[in-house]
């Protein structure tokens, strides 16, 4: 019996990057959720990369990890806290992940001899993507990322234009999201660049059935604007125009687009009878947001990207999501791990209320971030490590509660005398340099009695994990005894999953990265436990 293929909506962007394209398509994804339906959402990314788990964070922002250990692109953490759901490798392919794909089939011979080329084998492997993410789904959202014109983006426009054919009638739509200037100067709103891209659109052979138009939260899309940017770009109706202004907080663009009946125009394109959503829930989560509160609590990210916000975007939104639950005002702090190292803790964190230290990799600003955790320790801040926040919590205490002064992990330096943080023995054996890394979801058995334990309400739970380098088991006995509580571990390799201090506040740290499984409406009970700390 023949699978159902989905009905399927293509997001596209026009004019610049960064528009909110992924706010978007996870925004109509959680309108088309509440309507009853199951949808899904696959991001295609244009550059080369097999995927984004080797680029600098300054480049493409956080590499978000999936349950079964896919390295994918930061939009996939905004699908999954917009809709409740948990997604796979499948939900996130780039140009260097379907080229890889071809070159393979044709070493294989695949295809037979045949002359390879982008069309139509580079196409085809593109379709057959979009095919296999819409089994069994009621409505798959695909998000081109990049802007119509790029010309990387060009063979994902012609494999969606030939797809979009295929589909038939009423089986698919096209959204396009452009940036509408306001000019001060004149006074006026401009409407060219958004024309200039939806034309760009059409020269692929897409014609879009909606435009969303993004703009500052001061501009105001008046009817003749809308009634102008839908003749010149031939769409049914200035209906189909949807202004999408900036927001206060991004959980609340799925109820502006509600208001301005958007998931009701796209299920009518797609000619699909649902039943009327319900967003009371998500409104009351919203207004918790936007909640002003008198005091406002400061929690200090301590990091070495923090130039770069999406760095560590599931960091702040986990924050975010546990201060709504504690009802707690919080003003989030990105502290340079680097100017801790050279200025001093005491300087950058004395007037903060709680600390946070994320992952990463290398060494670079690695003594900042042990200070961090020296600062919390000492001076009783809550404290919640995540990942190298753990690591670099393990190696401080190492020094200076346990005395060995030159204690580190050799990911930092390999000859150290006090690897209290190293490779497990079949990494060594793998790979000299560490590269074999432990992704995605593991399970982890929690200590009867302990603070994680006790935040999580159960013992065993599974997290996601993205690292290679692990607490060495050979310096567990001397740390515990000087007063480290291993509260977590992962029974199957023996492996430490949490740390916490027992006369603190709050000291946790977790091996596992608990903000990639924190949701606005489910928040995390390791960030739920630090802000409450502070409340």
């Amino acid at each position: 019996m023949a699978t159902k293929l989905a009905k399927y909506i293509f997001i596209t962007g026009g004019v610049v990057s960064g528009l909110g394209k992924g706010i978007t398509a996870a925004s109509l994804g959680r309108l088309l959720i509440n309507r009853g339906l199951k949808v899904t959402i696959l991001k295609l990314d244009p550059y080369m990369n097999v995927d984004p788990g080797t680029m600098n964070p300054y480049e493409h922002g956080e590499t978000f990890v999936t349950d079964d250990g896919a390295e994918t692109d930061l939009d996939i953490g905004h699908y999954e806290r917009f809709l409740g759901r948990s997604f796979l490798k499948n939900c996130n392919y780039t140009s260097g992940k379907i080229y890889s794909s071809v070159i393979n089939k044709e070493r294989e011979g695949v295809y037979l001899g045949k002359t390879v080329q982008v069309v139509p084998h580079i196409t085809n492997e593109i379709k057959d993507v979009l095919r296999q993410v819409g089994n069994g789904e009621d409505v798959a959202i695909v998000e081109v990322g990049g802007t119509v014109g790029d010309i990387e983006g060009m063979v994902y426009l012609e494999a969606i234009r030939q797809f979009r054919r295929e589909l038939g009638a009423n089986n698919s739509v096209s959204i396009h999201v452009t940036l509408v200037p306001y000019l001060n100067a004149s006074g006026e709103i401009k409407t060219k660049p958004t024309q200039n891209s939806v034309r760009d659109l059409s020269q692929a052979g897409i014609a879009a059935d909606f435009i969303v138009c993004r703009t500052n939260a001061d501009v105001e899309l008046d009817n003749s604007t809308k009634e102008k940017l839908a003749m010149f770009c031939s769409l049914d109706s200035k209906d189909y125009v949807i202004h999408n202004k900036d927001c206060k907080t991004i959980y609340q663009v799925p109820l502006m687009l509600n208001g301005q009946n958007f998931d009701n125009l796209v299920l009518n394109k797609l000619n699909i009878k649902t039943k009327k959503g319900d967003l009371t829930a998500w409104r009351k989560m919203v207004d918790s947001i936007n909640l002003e509160h008198k005091e406002q609590k400061t929690v200090a990210i301590v990091g070495k990207y923090v130039e770069v916000p999406d760095s560590y975007i599931s960091v702040i939104e986990s924050i975010k999501h546990a201060s709504v639950a504690c009802n707690v005002g919080v003003n989030i702090k990105l502290i340079s791990c680097e100017d801790v190292e050279k200025q001093g803790a005491e300087k950058l964190l004395n007037c903060v209320d709680a600390i946070v230290v994320p992952g990463g990799f290398g060494a670079r600003g690695i003594e900042g971030k042990i200070a961090t955790a020296k600062y919390a320790r000492q001076n009783n801040i809550p404290y919640l490590g995540l990942c190298l926040g753990m690591q670099t919590a393990v190696i401080e205490f190492a020094r200076n509660v346990l005395g060995l002064s030159k204690a580190n992990s050799t990911e930092f330096e390999n000859n150290t005398p006090h690897p209290v943080i190293d490779l497990i023995q079949n990494q060594k054996d793998t790979d000299k340099k560490g590269g074999t890394m432990r992704l995605g979801l593991y399970d982890c058995t929690l200590k009867t009695g302990t603070k994680a334990a006790t935040l999580y309400g159960k013992q065993n739970i599974k997290e996601r994990h993205r690292h290679r380098y692990e607490f060495n088991n050979q310096y567990k006995e001397q740390l515990t005894n000087a007063g480290l509580i291993c509260s977590g571990v992962n029974e199957q390799n023996n492996l430490v999953e949490i740390i916490e201090l027992k006369d603190h506040p709050y000291f946790v740290a977790s091996q596992f990265h608990p903000e990639l499984l924190s949701r606005p409406y489910n928040p995390h009970p390791l960030f739920v436990g630090l802000i409450k700390t502070i409340k």
